[in-house]
C-alpha cells in the first residue's frame, strides 16, 4: 500500500462539461474519497478504489481497482455519471467516454497547495463550490495554528519514512524535501533532515545514513499494514525495531513514533491532523 497511497492523489481538472452536478460518483484513490466525504458527497459515491478505507463507509462500498489500475469495465458497471480517474499514460478517460461516462482527471499531489487545488476542482465538478472552499479555509486555519504554537518552541530534526522492507530497517524511503509531509514537519516545528534541495522528494537512504543525521525524532509510516489491528501490531514490531538502534539519539530518548494512521500517507482533508499530532511529538521530544 505505502507507495500507492502516499503517491496516489490529487490536482488538476479535464474531461468534458456537464450541465448538472453529478449523483453518482466513482473515486480511485483514497485522497479523493476522503474529500468527497469531507464535502458532503459521501451519499453519491458508488465507488471506490482498493485502499480506500476512511471514512468507515468507504469500506463497505464496491472497489474498483487502484488509482494507478482502475478497472474501467467495473466502474461502467457502476453507471456514475462522474468518474475521477488518474491523469498519465492510463487509456481510462478515452474508454469512459466511449461509454458514456464523464471524466474528471487529477494527478499526484506533491504538496499542501496541490491538496488545496483538489479540493476545489472536486468541488467544482461537484457542483458545492463554497463547500469547498470553506473546506480549505478550516484546514489552512487549522494548519496556521499548529505553525503558531509550533514557533514558540526550538525546532527539532525529524526524519520521516514512508517505506522500507517489511519486518527490517532496509531499503529505507524517506521524506525529502517538497513534499507535503516535509511541509508538515516543518509547520509543525520540525527540522527535516533530508531537506537537501539536490535529494528527490523521497530518498532511498540506508542505516548509515539516519546513524550520521542523528534526528530528534523519527517517525516510521513505513510499514503501516492494511487494517486497523495489523496496523496496532506492526506499530509494536517497527518500534521495537528502532529501539535497537542504540546509536540513534531518538531511540534511546524514545522518541521513534510507528504511524498508524493513514493520515500521514494520504494528501487529503486530514493532512490537519498529521500536522497536530507531528507538532505533538516534536514537543515531547523537545521537553526531553
Amino acid at each position: 500500500m505505502k507507495h500507492a497511497v502516499l503517491l496516489a492523489c490529487l490536482l488538476g481538472l479535464a474531461g468534458t462539461a456537464s450541465g448538472e452536478p453529478p449523483s453518482r460518483i466513482v473515486s480511485t484513490s483514497p485522497g479523493i474519497t476522503e474529500v468527497l466525504f469531507a464535502l458532503g458527497l459521501g451519499n453519491r459515491i458508488v465507488g471506490v478504489s482498493t485502499y480506500c478505507r476512511y471514512p468507515e463507509a468507504a469500506q463497505s462500498l464496491p472497489k474498483v481497482g487502484t488509482f494507478l489500475r482502475p478497472n474501467t469495465e467495473l466502474i461502467a458497471r457502476l453507471r456514475p455519471d462522474l468518474a475521477v480517474v488518474g491523469r498519465g499514460g492510463s487509456d481510462v478517460p478515452r474508454q469512459l467516454a466511449a461509454v458514456g461516462v464523464r471524466s474528471l482527471t487529477v494527478q499526484h499531489a506533491q504538496t499542501l497547495d496541490d491538496v488545496y487545488s483538489m479540493i476545489r476542482a472536486l468541488g467544482r465538478a461537484a457542483g458545492v463550490d463554497a463547500r469547498a472552499e470553506a473546506l480549505v479555509g478550516e484546514i489552512t486555519g487549522r494548519l496556521d495554528r499548529v505553525r503558531a504554537d509550533a514557533r514558540a518552541r526550538a525546532p527539532r530534526k525529524v526524519l520521516i519514512i514512508v517505506g522500507r522492507s517489511p519486518g527490517s530497517l532496509t531499503d529505507l524511503v524517506a521524506v525529502g524535501r517538497g513534499s507535503f509531509l516535509d511541509e508538515l514537519a516543518t509547520l509543525a516545528g520540525g527540522l527535516n533532515v533530508l531537506s537537501d534541495p539536490a535529494l528527490p522528494s523521497y530518498p532511498r537512504i540506508a542505516m548509515e545514513t539516519v546513524i550520521r543525521l542523528d534526528p530528534d525524532v523519527i517517525v516510521d509510516a513505513g510499514d503501516m499494514g492494511d487494517t486497523v489491528a495489523e496496523h496496532v501490531r506492526r506499530q509494536t514490531v517497527t518500534e521495537s525495531l528502532w529501539r535497537q538502534q542504540t546509536l540513534l539519539t531518538a531511540a534511546r530518548r524514545g522518541a521513534v513514533h510507528a504511524v498508524t494512521s493513514d493520515a500521514f500517507v494520504v494528501p487529503g482533508p486530514r493532512v490537519v491532523e498529521a500536522a497536530e499530532t507531528l507538532a505533538g511529538w516534536l514537543h515531547a521530544a523537545g521537553g526531553r
